[in-house]
């Protein structure tokens, strides 16, 4: 009896169903199933689709013409029962059935076992329907990645809360200043440890939030004899920082003008980048290692100056990582990023800042289209049919 259920029924006109809902016809009983990949959502669109035509479910006609929706697609049907619905979601299909379906041994591995079987009836059409799609390929915008890391790392580093001014624990020089001071000084150095830690973190990021800015750029705005060479590409995107960006112009498209590499935000950019360079691969510096000096007769030491545990340990590490610099160092990274994108055309800079803001972007080898395909802010709800009636 059950055997061919889900594969007996009937297209229902939407102007129907219109006149179902309005008219308050929709049977009250009923049941909701939810499945995600025992049948692939874009296998069952595709069957759907050869077997019955456009989808014809209100909720396509209520979706925005875009990929931002709660509900993607829905097909309905009748039979003798009720009403069968199948909606295509974010995280799932659903599938809604308003009638008399209960009692009547229905089951959702039912559905999937007879869909699946009756998928092969269908192979052709399928395949014809599936050259008309478009592939493309979801990927993680690198700037963005690195963007979020940084902001959480500035976060976490105001979150402490720290000032070398109030936060210094003088040199104990008597009993009384001997009491505690261990426990003060451990609960000081765990803090300022922390803030050592993230902030040699983001000397490591900010100038590579920058680089892969410019990388970006390259990828979206490469010109066509480029784009599509990926000798050339690649020989474009593994230059040094200073020639990529000053090479823009030349192998980008919408630049109104040269990169002036001259100006200050460049200036203070490569700086950045020197001294990340330094930091990045351990290099032996004295200059820029230094903490102080130290005159010797011999084996003993004369002390230009007596220091105190504060700056022979906390203090003598917050400078080596310049603490005290790491937010204008951010903006430094910001001022150029705006710098670089005045020198596009208008409207390019604004789909550029577009793609920045994106977690995720898409990309189509086969046009070489860039684009943003699913919304940061997906969401998610749920229909729950009446008196708990779901299964």
């Amino acid at each position: 009896m059950h055997e061919t259920y889900f594969l007996d029924l009937q297209v229902i006109h939407t102007g129907c169903i219109a006149n179902i809902l309005s008219g308050g016809l929709l049977p009250k009983n009923g049941m909701i199933w939810e499945f995600t990949n025992e049948i692939k959502p874009l296998d069952i669109y595709c069957y759907l689709y050869a077997k019955y035509g456009e989808p014809n479910g209100l909720q396509s006609l209520f979706r925005k013409d875009d990929s931002n929706n709660l509900i993607h697609w829905e097909w309905t049907f009748t039979n003798n029962d009720g009403l069968i619905s199948i909606l295509g979601m974010n995280f799932r299909t659903e599938i809604h059935l308003s009638g008399d379906f209960k009692g009547k041994g229905l089951t959702l591995e039912m559905f999937i076992s007879q869909v699946k079987g009756d998928i092969g009836n269908y192979g052709k059409k399928i395949s014809e329907f599936r050259k008309e799609l478009e592939k493309w390929t979801q990927f993680v915008n690198p700037f963005k990645r690195i963007k979020r890391a940084v902001t959480e790392n500035f976060n976490q580093l105001d979150a402490l809360s720290l000032n070398p001014t109030t936060d210094r624990v003088l040199h104990p020089k008597t009993k009384e200043d001997m009491a505690g001071f261990n426990e003060r000084w451990m609960a000081l150095s765990t803090r300022y440890s922390a803030a050592v830690g993230l902030v040699f973190g983001l000397r490591s990021m900010l100038p590579v939030l920058a680089e892969s800015f410019i990388n970006l750029l390259i990828f979206v705005l490469a010109k066509p004899e480029i784009k599509n060479n990926e000798r050339l590409f690649q020989n474009t995107i593994r230059q040094p920082i200073d020639i990529r960006i000053q090479f823009l112009h030349l192998n980008c498209i919408e630049f109104r003008r040269s990169i002036d590499y001259s100006a200050q935000e460049c200036r203070d950019f490569h700086t950045l980048m020197n001294e990340r360079n330094d930091l990045l691969h351990g290099n032996v510096e004295v200059g820029k290692l230094s903490i102080g000096e130290i005159f010797f007769r011999g084996k003993v030491p004369l002390f230009i100056e007596y220091e105190d545990f504060w700056s022979i340990s906390i203090g003598a590490s917050m400078k080596s990582v310049r603490f005290d610099s790491i937010h204008q160092d951010h903006k430094v990274v910001e001022k150029f990023i705006s710098f670089i994108t005045t020198q596009l055309e208008k409207s390019v800079a604004d789909q550029i800042s577009l793609i920045l803001d994106q977690g995720y972007l898409g990309f189509n080898a086969k046009t070489g289209r860039l684009g943003v395909l699913i919304s940061d802010e997906i969401a998610d709800f749920r229909a729950f049919a009446d008196h708990g009636d779901s299964q």
